[in-house]
């Protein structure tokens, strides 16, 4: 789930393949905001001796809308070159990898940080910035956080930049969900389609349990991404939220060349893959045009809305799960519009919803992540963000640890309903509905610095699969 192989083409693609974009304003710097986007999902620590990289003919960007069109109006763009120390050896790296300039890092990677503002102007953040080496194992990489750290640079005066392999932070039971909306801790209630499979409830498992991602990280002052540099305390300012979403274009032409095993590459960048809200393209829109959703930019979401309005899981549930969900059932056959996920998902929540926030951005509706930046941090978060009085966590923004999976699954199956729709209650499930996991199912922990994910899982000590 978020965003693991959500669409047909993007799903062979996986170097342009987003997995999971975070916005949330840094615990240990509140005067500025950290956007995450990870992409090449599912790694096993373990694949070398081709290990993973970002793609040099693929163009990263990081978008920011500050105005409610839909339309980036600041974008973090990165593009990736490759070079090899000693072509002549099959190995990634000839000995110990003791520095990011060490002469035994064979293929190595740098990379060029651009910003570009809504009027198309460039400014080049940084050069020849390091990625760090993939995380391979105790004789390769002995030093590995120190190596990741070195890799974090300070572009202008308090931009910090971080592109390169990190644990992957989202848990999710992937094996269960797509096993026809299973869910184990309430596997024994699923109508099991006549088989008697599960008699009683099991633990969750996290499909992604000790895998990596590659993750593109930016930390920058809150004024740098508001309009008209905006930052106050003021949630009700239309100027204090942001919509945040990422995007991977490739050229528009391809040539193979016979006989070498290369490709050339020409003509203008087309959008291959786009991600803001975890689970909009990989469970709400439908399977036919998953491609198309991936080539658009959000402000053509509109199209896409009433997959929002009545989406096919809400339907499911009832059938899924006969007997548990009846109000929902009952809900559904009404033919009434889902405005609660329509206001989470697609514009934001408006004053008055939930006393004393909004991260409303206005009518226009794009899937994005909506972050209100008077927002601090929370003293003691909770995984549940703002269902939970969290106001600092998703669907404000997402944080690396928030659980959105059951936050999505309770707002699918009626949770939210009551925000929008008094005279709706909700069944006792929706607010229970979980595939059973937390943050302690990571077994790498998260970091509470820049970059936040944790240190990627090596090669070595990985399980066998």
């Amino acid at each position: 789930m978020s965003s693991h192989r959500e669409a047909p083409e993007i799903s062979k693609d996986p170097v342009a393949d987003s997995t999971d974009v975070y916005a949330f304003v840094s615990p240990d710097r509140p005067d500025a905001v950290t956007l995450i986007a990870n992409y090449i999902p599912l790694q096993n620590p373990a694949g070398g001796p081709n290990f993973y990289e970002f793609g040099d003919d693929v163009l990263y960007e990081i978008h920011v809308d500050n105005d409610g069109d839909g339309r980036a109006d600041v974008t973090y763009q990165f593009r990736f070159t490759t070079r090899m120390r000693t072509p002549g050896s099959f190995l990634y790296n000839t000995g110990p990898i003791l520095a990011l300039d060490s002469p035994n890092w064979n293929r190595f990677q740098t990379y060029t940080l651009t910003r570009v503002d809504g009027q198309g102007r460039s400014t080049v953040l940084g050069r020849d910035l390091t990625c760090p080496p993939c995380n391979i194992g105790p004789l390769s990489t002995p030093h590995y956080d120190k190596l990741a750290q070195a890799a974090v640079h300070t572009v202008g005066k308090t931009c910090k930049v971080f592109a390169g392999q990190r644990a992957e932070g989202f848990y999710v039971d992937l094996g269960s969900i797509f096993d026809l909306g299973n869910l184990r801790p309430f596997q024994e209630l699923h109508n099991q389609y006549g088989m008697s499979v599960f008699t009683q409830p099991a633990p969750g498992v996290n499909t992604t349990k000790e895998l990596n991602v590659h993750s593109l990280a930016v930390q920058v002052p809150i004024a740098d991404l508001t309009r008209d540099g905006w930052h106050g305390k003021d949630a009700s300012d239309p100027r204090a939220t942001i919509g945040v979403w990422t995007s991977a274009s490739r050229r528009q032409a391809r040539v193979i060349e016979e006989g070498r095993g290369q490709e050339q590459e020409s003509g203008p960048f087309v959008q291959v893959s786009r991600l803001g809200n975890p689970l909009f393209n990989e469970v709400l829109v439908a399977l036919g045009e998953k491609d198309e959703w991936n080539a658009l930019p959000p402000s053509d979401d509109k199209r896409f809305a009433h997959y929002v309005a009545h989406p096919e899981l809400a339907k499911l549930l009832p059938g899924l799960y006969p007997g548990v969900f009846p109000n929902l059932d009952a809900y559904n056959k009404s033919g009434k519009s889902r405005a609660d996920l329509l206001a989470i998902l697609l514009t934001g929540i408006p004053e008055g919803v939930v006393p004393g926030f909004e991260n409303f951005t206005g009518t226009t509706q794009a899937d994005m992540l909506r972050l209100n930046t008077s927002v601090p941090p929370a003293a003691h978060p909770d995984i549940l963000g703002l269902v939970a009085g969290d106001a600092a966590g998703f669907p404000n923004g997402r944080r690396v640890f928030d659980d959105v999976v059951t936050v999505e699954l309770r707002a699918i199956a009626g949770a939210t309903l009551p925000l929008v729709d008094t005279s709706y209650t909700p069944d006792a499930a929706a607010g229970q509905i979980t595939d059973g996991l937390t943050p302690a199912d990571v077994t790498n922990p998260y970091l509470d610095h820049f970059p936040y994910l944790g240190v990627p899982y090596d090669g070595y000590h990985h399980p066998a699969s």
